[in-house]
């Protein structure tokens, strides 16, 4: 029997590599869409085995060409769309470019799915479309709050999808992951920072905002989840979260890293990283009881266990050559 084929979108990515890994460990072989660079640089794909690679055929690309994503879907029996841009600061300077990547974007992936009969296609999108909770756990029914361009962009995108579910019956999902972390997530999120950042020796922890909480769950869980969604029908034409359903403070979880480091140093707030007071989401911790329901997924990694993955991944300095130095956005 033929292997199904999967096309990923955002292949090269934090999450969209495990996944990809994943996805072949169950059996498939992917459609790994690359964005297309002149460093013919796969990403994160280069920390897959030579074995894994075999069933990976490499797209290089752009979600905004609707022309390549047409396609590069025709074949394919599942579409896990990732593509995005994701950094809340940059999009404060740069928010034509989240529509163009994060709405049209997903946009083109809807088309080329619907003109193609995908059987199933999963949108990928975030918990920061509920904005600072008004209850907790967030449930899939809490009202969704733009608090940054970033969020709003993919509550547009999400919007989309829905509408092409109810407009032409496309089999697909909306799938809100709250945050994620593990092995090759960029310097840039709180978890890889804080723990660069010890581990470089400073004796200053700088950091945003100590006040915000999130609900973390490692990226090896949610790939699991994400194959779980898409072979689920339950879940077709609905909105589901991946979360934990414990959240902590970003001041704590500081202090935990420091506990299991035993790193020596004084925890600072930098201006720079902190949102803008309306923009700043205060507390994101989701339900994830109907994914648990449906699908009977839950979490193999505990945040501590997590934790300690990732400390011994960032301590090898071959992991890290894909990063810059200091603070970005």
């Amino acid at each position: 029997m033929e292997a199904p084929i999967a096309f990923v979108t955002g292949a090269e990515g934090f999450i969209g590599s495990h996944l990809t890994s994943s996805l072949i460990r169950a059996g498939y072989r992917v459609k790994a869409l690359v964005q297309y660079n002149s460093f013919q640089s796969n990403g994160w794909l280069k920390q897959l085995s030579k074995e894994e690679m075999q069933a990976v055929e490499i797209v290089w690309g752009d979600v905004r060409d609707a022309a390549l994503i047409h396609a590069s879907v025709q074949g394919v029996s599942q579409i896990f769309h990732l593509a995005a841009l994701v950094s809340i600061p940059y999009s404060y300077q740069a928010a034509q470019s989240f529509v163009d990547v994060n709405i049209s974007g997903t946009l083109n992936v809807l088309e080329a799915a619907k003109h193609a009969h995908v059987s199933r296609t999963l949108i990928i999108s975030t918990s920061e479309v509920y904005g600072t909770a008004q209850y907790v756990p967030i449930d899939e029914a809490h009202p969704l709050q733009p608090q940054s361009p970033y969020s709003a962009s993919k509550i547009g995108g999400e919007s989309l999808a829905l509408a092409y579910h109810r407009s032409y019956e496309l089999p697909l999902t909306v799938v809100r992951p709250f945050n994620n972390f593990g092995p090759r997530q960029s310097t840039r999120a709180i978890i890889p920072t804080i723990i660069t950042q010890l581990l470089s020796g400073s004796k200053e922890l700088v950091l945003g905002d100590l006040r915000p909480t999130r609900d973390f769950v490692f990226v090896k869980d949610t790939a699991t989840a994400l194959l779980a969604i898409a072979q689920c029908d339950e879940l077709i034409g609905e909105v589901v979260n991946i979360a934990s359903g414990k959240d902590i403070s970003m001041g704590e979880l500081a202090h935990l890293l420091i506990e299991k480091i035993q790193a020596d140093v004084s925890v600072m707030q930098d201006p720079q990283r902190i949102r803008p007071s309306a923009s700043e989401v205060l507390r994101l911790c989701g339900d994830a009881t109907r994914l648990h329901k449906t699908t009977g997924w839950k979490p193999n990694f505990s945040l501590s266990k997590g934790l300690d993955v990732c400390i011994d991944w960032y301590r090898k300095p071959e992991n890290l050559t894909l990063f810059p130095k200091g603070y970005f956005v």
